[in-house]
C-alpha cells in the first residue's frame, strides 16, 4: 500500500503521542459503550458483535478500540467508497448507510454506518465515525441471513451499495423500508427484513454512537487545535508504519530468509496460498496469494476489505507493543491477489461465509508463513435459527432471526500454551448469555463446556473447542456455517494437530416421518444425523443440535514420558468466575 502524501511534521513528542492515542481510542470506546447501551438486538446489546472506530479526512483509519478484527481493517474501505460517490456533496447532518461487499462490506449482515465530522464554519470534514454492526437478519432465503447453502449473493438479503440513511438531521424511514424489505423479496426465494422493527431500532443506535463520536473528537479539537489534532493523526500512523516495518525486518533476520510461504485448505479443498517476499532495507514486504483457488459456487468467497482486514491483524497480532491499529500498519504491505479467485470473487459471487470462515484461514496461512503460531479453531461455528418469511400468497410475515458465534481453541505458540474456549483472532464476540437466550428464544441449553482432549498433543498443548447443545422447543429452521469439519487445524514443530468439528442432529422419533419401532414393544430411540460443516434443517419440537467446535494445534513435539493430556501440566481452570453481560452489569451497579 502507497504511503499517502503527508505535510512536513516536526518530530512527535512522546507524550503527546501517546495521550492522543488514547484520546482518540477513547472516542471509539464510548461510540461502542453508546451502541450497547441503546441498541436493542441480542447480537449487539449481548453479544457485542460491532465495532467503532474514527477515520482520517482521507478515510485511513485513525483508531478503534478492540473490537472486531474483521470489521476494523475492512471499515475503512466503505469509508472510502463512500467519499468516492458523494465527495463534497455531504452536508453537517448526513449519514450514509452500506453493507455491500463491493463497497467495502465483509457480508451483508454486517451494516456500516458513517458519519462526516466537519470543522468548526462546517466548510470542511475533518475526521469521519463509523460503526458497523452485525444484524441478525436483513432478509434473503433463511432467517439469520447467514444462509448455509447460498450461492449468489442475491440470496443472503438486503445488499446496499451506498443510502442516506440520514439527511441533514431527518431519518428517511420511507427508504429504510425500500431497501430492506422491499428489494430483498424480489428474488426468487427471498423474503425483506423478517424483523425490521429490530433493524431500524439498531441502526438508529448505529446513528446515535456515530454522533456520540462526533461530539467528542469535536471536543479534542477546541482542546488542542485542529492543527495540533492532525498533526499526531499523522504521527499515530507513522508510528504504527515504522513498527510494523521494524518487525519485517526482524522476521527475516530470525527466518534467514526473506521469502517465506505457506498453504491451508478449506474443507472443500480451496487451497489458500501466499508467498510473502520482505524487503529488509524498507521494511516493506509483498504478500502474493497467486496460487490461491477459484471463486466458490458456495458462499466461502472473501471480498478484498475482507483479506486486508486479516492481515493488518495479523500484523498488529505480531507487534510486541502497545500501538492502536490503524491504517500505518498497512502502509508497508502490498497485497496481491489474483483476479477470480476466491478472495476476489465476482459481485454477484456468495459472501456471507467467506466473512466468518475464509477470514480465519487466511490468518492461519499468514501466521503459518511467519512461523508465528499453531493453528486455532479456524472456524466461527455460526448458528443461525428463527422464523418468518413469505406465506403460502408471497407476503413477508414478521418473525425473527438469532445468530451467533461459537467458540474453540486458541492455537499454542514458542513459550505459550493455547486457550479453550475462546473466540479467536478476526472474531471478538460474546456468546449468547444462556439466561438471554432461553428467556427470548424456544430454545434450552443443555449443555455447554470445554470439549476435554480437543487441543492438539505436544510441548506447547494446543488449546481445547467447546460442546453446545440446544433443544429447540418449537418448529424452526436451523443452520449451521462451519469450517474444520474435515480438515485438523495444524500443529507446529512437531505439535499435533487439533481435532476436527462436528455438528450432530439428535432427531425425535416421530411417526409423521415414517419413523417406526422395529420391535412394537420397545419406544423409539431418537436418532443421531451427521449434518455436516454446512447445512440448514427444519428441526422439529424436541430435536436437538449437537455443536462439537474445533481444537486447535499444538507447537513442540510432546516430551519424553509425557503422556500429552495436558502437556506440561497445563490444566483447566476449574474455578467459577461471573462472566457476561449480566455480571458486568451487576458489577457496574456494585460500583456506585
Amino acid at each position: 500500500m502507497a504511503t499517502p502524501e503527508q505535510p512536513k511534521y516536526n518530530p512527535p513528542d512522546p507524550i503527546l503521542l501517546t495521550l492522543f492515542a488514547n484520546r482518540f481510542m477513547s472516542v471509539a470506546e464510548a461510540m461502542g459503550r453508546s451502541l450497547q447501551q441503546t441498541a436493542i438486538s441480542t447480537n449487539i446489546k449481548e453479544r457485542l458483535d460491532f465495532s467503532c472506530a474514527l477515520f482520517a479526512p482521507d478515510g485511513d483509519l485513525v483508531a478503534n478500540a478492540p473490537f472486531i478484527p474483521i470489521h476494523l481493517g475492512s471499515m475503512s474501505f466503505a469509508v472510502k467508497y463512500q467519499m468516492q460517490l458523494h465527495g463534497k456533496t455531504l452536508k453537517p447532518g448526513d449519514v450514509l448507510m452500506t453493507n455491500s461487499p463491493h463497497a467495502g462490506g465483509s457480508h451483508l449482515p454486517d451494516i456500516t454506518i458513517i458519519s462526516p465530522v466537519f470543522d468548526a464554519k462546517a466548510e470542511k470534514i475533518i475526521f469521519f465515525t463509523a460503526s458497523r454492526g452485525h444484524h441478525a437478519d436483513i432478509g434473503g432465503i433463511l432467517p439469520g441471513s447467514m444462509p448455509p447453502t447460498s450461492t449468489t449473493i442475491f440470496e443472503e438479503g438486503a445488499n446496499i451499495l451506498s443510502f442516506k440513511i440520514v439527511s441533514e438531521g431527518v431519518f428517511d424511514h420511507e427508504g429504510l423500508v425500500d431497501y430492506m424489505v422491499t428489494k430483498p423479496a424480489q428474488y426468487p426465494g427471498s423474503s425483506g427484513c423478517r424483523n425490521l422493527r429490530d433493524v431500524e431500532s439498531d441502526l438508529k443506535a448505529q446513528v446515535a454512537a456515530n454522533h456520540k463520536g462526533i461530539q467528542l473528537i469535536q471536543q479534542i479539537v477546541d482542546d488542542y487545535g485542529l492543527e495540533t489534532v492532525q498533526e499526531y493523526m499523522y504521527h499515530i500512523r507513522a508510528n504504527a508504519e515504522s513498527s510494523v516495518r521494524n518487525l519485517l525486518r526482524d522476521v527475516a533476520k530470525r527466518a534467514g530468509t526473506n521469502v517465506l510461504q505457506a498453504v491451508d485448505y478449506l474443507d472443500d479443498g480451496s487451497p489458500i496460498q501466499l508467498k510473502v517476499a520482505i524487503n529488509e532495507k524498507d521494511g516493506s514486504a509483498e504478500l502474493d496469494f497467486e496460487g490461491t483457488g477459484c471463486e466458490i459456487r458456495g458462499n466461502l468467497n472473501s471480498p478484498i476489505s475482507v483479506v486486508h482486514s486479516a492481515v493488518i491483524y495479523c500484523m498488529r497480532a505480531m507487534l510486541d507493543m502497545d500501538i492502536p491499529l490503524n491504517a500505518g500498519c498497512l502502509v508497508p504491505i502490498t497485497v496481491k491477489i489474483p483476479d477470480g479467485s476466491l478472495l476476489k470473487p465476482s459481485r454477484t459471487a456468495a459472501v456471507c461465509g467467506g466473512n466468518v470462515l475464509t477470514s480465519q484461514r487466511i490468518v492461519d496461512v499468514v501466521l503459518k508463513a511467519f512461523h508465528a503460531c499453531a493453528a486455532s479453531q479456524g472456524c466461527t461455528n455460526n448458528l443461525t435459527f428463527g422464523s418468518g418469511g413469505k406465506d403460502k400468497d408471497g407476503n413477508n410475515v414478521v418473525g425473527y432471526g438469532y445468530y451467533e458465534t461459537i467458540a474453540g481453541g486458541s492455537g499454542a505458540g514458542p513459550g505459550w500454551h493455547g486457550t479453550s474456549g475462546v473466540h479467536t483472532h478476526i472474531t471478538n464476540t460474546r456468546i449468547g448469555d444462556v439466561e438471554i437466550l432461553e428467556r427470548r428464544y424456544p430454545v434450552i441449553v443443555h449443555q455447554f463446556g470445554i470439549r476435554e482432549g480437543s487441543g492438539g498433543k505436544g510441548k506447547w498443548r494446543g488449546g481445547d473447542g467447546v460442546v453446545r447443545e440446544l433443544e429447540f422447543l418449537e418448529p424452526l429452521q436451523v443452520s449451521i456455517l462451519s469450517e474444520r469439519r474435515t480438515r485438523q487445524p495444524y500443529g507446529m514443530e512437531g505439535g499435533e494437530p487439533g481435532a476436527m468439528g462436528r455438528n450432530t442432529w439428535i432427531k425425535q422419533p416421530r411417526e409423521s416421518d415414517g419413523d417406526l419401532p422395529e420391535d412394537p414393544n420397545q419406544p423409539l430411540q431418537p436418532r443421531k444425523i451427521n449434518i455436516g460443516g454446512k447445512a440448514t434443517v427444519f428441526m422439529g419440537k424436541g430435536d436437538r443440535l449437537l455443536i462439537e467446535t474445533p481444537g486447535a494445534g499444538a507447537w513442540g513435539a510432546p516430551e519424553e514420558g509425557e503422556d500429552g493430556a495436558h502437556g506440561c501440566g497445563h490444566e483447566h481452570v476449574r474455578a467459577w468466575a461471573p462472566r457476561g453481560s449480566l455480571a458486568e452489569r451487576e458489577a457496574a451497579q456494585a460500583a456506585f
